[in-house]
């Protein structure tokens, strides 16, 4: 694999880390939703318009994006919020096949089946860098807030969460426009890496293969998602060479394996502190166990 196809694949994993934090932010709330890749594809397609129609800056299409997003995100959670576990996927999944539909049929807006080329000004390390930065330091924030607590407790219980005073309505209304801002941002990286968005772009793949990375990262700390994503990225291309073409299957049993026996993902902050417990305790148990050592052997040269 070339230097060049590294630099891509390395590139792409930051945005499909972006994705994957745009689903843990509604996931963090309770909600189960995949209508990110929606609010990615109406970020895209509203920068990559207003970019060829008007020369919209690609800075300000980014922000446009992330706007865009987050109202969809609100005028989503509106609609949907309601619903409970699997029928709020579903839902939003049907949002995923709703965005191809309205890409197809909107052509003066989105080029249809053919659709259209967007400015790549945006495809830059420094950018997708430091959207990751300000989206890490917003959720790591968060996390620290009353709306991080709250959050917590909603996604572990709803109910015992407003017999404490918390809505979970407001909270995961919170989560969904959090998830659209980051999943509109992530559109517009998106189409401006590719400099080209199509009807299949944002499609249920990109969704599926989102959420296995959030699975595999593990959903119970922001940094879980952006590394699921870059190893669910990068994993494939290293074993291209070694499978002999059937690296997906590869990944799929990994994913598969990961889910047996690390239910809570690569990064589980709960089992990394019960690590350093063990190993605090093991070295307390060393130094006493030497301490003593050390007085009877004191004792016994006294004798």
């Amino acid at each position: 694999m070339s230097t060049t196809a590294w630099i891509t694949t390395l590139q792409f994993a930051g945005v499909n880390a972006l994705f994957a934090l745009s689903i843990y932010a509604s996931l963090w709330t309770g909600a189960l939703s995949l209508a990110p890749i929606f609010f990615g594809a109406a970020g895209a397609f509203t920068f990559g318009y207003l970019a060829a129609a008007f020369g919209l800056s690609p800075v300000v299409g980014l922000l446009l994006g992330t706007v865009v997003g987050a109202l969809m995100g609100a005028v989503t959670a509106g609609f949907v919020i309601r619903l409970d576990s699997h029928y709020l996927a579903m839902a939003t999944i049907a949002m995923v096949l709703i965005g191809r539909v309205l890409v197809l049929n909107l052509t003066d807006y989105t080029g249809g089946a053919a659709g259209q080329l967007v400015p790549g000004d945006l495809g830059t390390w420094l950018w997708l860098i430091g959207t990751l930065l300000v989206a890490g330091y917003v959720l790591s924030r968060l996390a620290k807030s009353r709306f991080g607590l709250a959050a917590d407790a909603v996604r572990e219980d709803a109910a015992v969460a407003q017999t404490l005073g918390i809505s979970p309505r407001q909270i995961q209304l919170i989560g969904f426009v959090l998830s659209g801002a980051l999943g509109g941002a992530a559109g517009v990286m998106q189409a401006s890496f590719l400099q080209y968005i199509g009807p299949d772009t944002f499609y249920t793949h990109l969704a599926f293969v989102t959420l296995a990375a959030v699975v595999l990262g593990g959903a119970f700390h922001w940094a879980g998602p952006v590394v699921g994503a870059i190893a669910f990225t990068i994993l494939p291309e290293l074993l291209r060479d070694v499978t002999g073409g059937y690296e997906r299957v590869v990944t799929g049993v990994v994913l598969i394996l990961i889910i047996i026996y690390m239910p809570r993902g690569l990064v589980d902050m709960r089992r990394f502190r019960l690590l350093r417990a063990r190993l605090r305790d093991d070295g307390d148990t060393t130094v006493r166990s030497t301490e003593g050592d050390d007085r009877v052997a004191a004792t016994e040269g006294a004798r």
